[in-house]
């Protein structure tokens, strides 16, 4: 199974017994939206419900961080996904939130894991079929697996201001990378480069090919053969540039976890305004 499949492929395949499909929409805190009550109004037949927007550490000290081990391992217990299924990620959501799913399942070493193309969206516009019927499933025992992709944390980002060592590449718009009056942001992390994540997908919300992806990275200055931070505001879009790079065969790059709520917030870390440099 390719990392993103179209909605042929998972029309096709919905009966699949090894195959999970797991809802991962959230959206954003100004949006008058919720995603379970869209959930429970239609959803792709045999789809579950992840509930992203809980899928977090609330003990920790950063902003929405990634959840630890052991709260990976009781989600998908209670959501009856065992290690080594299928799993087929979608959203409805405007900042594309399955690419977060995506890097926190194969963080936790999950490696059948695809995102659908297009989302939910693309399966509404063809005319496919929706369900406001419960997906029968019963919790399955599952054991604590150790990470396998790395998070940076507002230390190592700050060392890396003076080692240079990682590419930190913020997917955040324009002008909040460049804190302009009004935007609500003081800027960015001094030495980011800027690549806005909607540049990377079509207006129908499909992803770019990867020769277009590839154009991308490099126009805003990134060298991919060099490592590679993704950030934007909470660790959500920057996954999309994760995923994105996945996608050209770059699987080494890693995430500022709390990305610019961690940062911005902090009065004793530099902050870097306009264009990049």
């Amino acid at each position: 199974m390719d990392n993103l499949v179209s909605t042929e492929w998972l029309a096709a395949r919905l009966d699949a017994p090894d195959l999970v499909i797991l809802d991962a929409t959230m959206h954003l805190p100004d949006e008058p939206r919720d995603a379970r009550a869209e959930f429970a109004a239609g959803h792709i037949p045999g789809a579950r419900f992840l509930d992203l927007a809980s899928f977090v550490d609330p003990a920790s000290d950063v902003p929405k961080a990634i959840p630890t081990a052991e709260q990976f391992a009781a989600r998908m217990e209670a959501l009856g996904v065992t290690p080594g299924s299928r799993i087929v990620l979608y959203d409805d959501s405007a900042i594309r939130s399955s690419a977060r799913a995506w890097f926190i399942l194969t963080r936790y070493g999950e490696e059948k894991v695809a995102i659908l193309d297009g989302g939910i969206a693309k399966w509404r516009m063809e005319g496919r079929g929706l369900t406001d019927l419960a997906t029968g499933y019963a919790p399955r025992p599952r054991p604590v697996s150790e990470a396998v992709r790395s998070v940076r944390d507002k230390r190592e980002m700050l060392a890396n201001i003076d080692s240079g060592e990682w590419q930190v590449v913020d997917a955040r718009d324009a002008a909040r990378f460049e804190g302009r009056f009004g935007s609500g942001s003081e800027g960015h992390i001094p030495g980011a480069r800027n690549l806005h994540f909607a540049r990377l997908l079509r207006e129908d919300g499909t992803y770019r090919s990867p020769d277009a992806i590839r154009t991308e990275f490099e126009s805003a200055g990134i060298d991919l053969d060099e490592p590679v931070v993704t950030s934007c505001n909470s660790g959500m879009t920057a996954s999309v540039l994760l995923f994105a790079l996945a996608r050209i065969g770059k699987y080494d790059a890693t995430l500022y976890d709390g990305s610019w709520l961690d940062w911005g917030c902090d009065p004793d870390v530099p902050k870097e305004t306009g264009e990049a440099r």
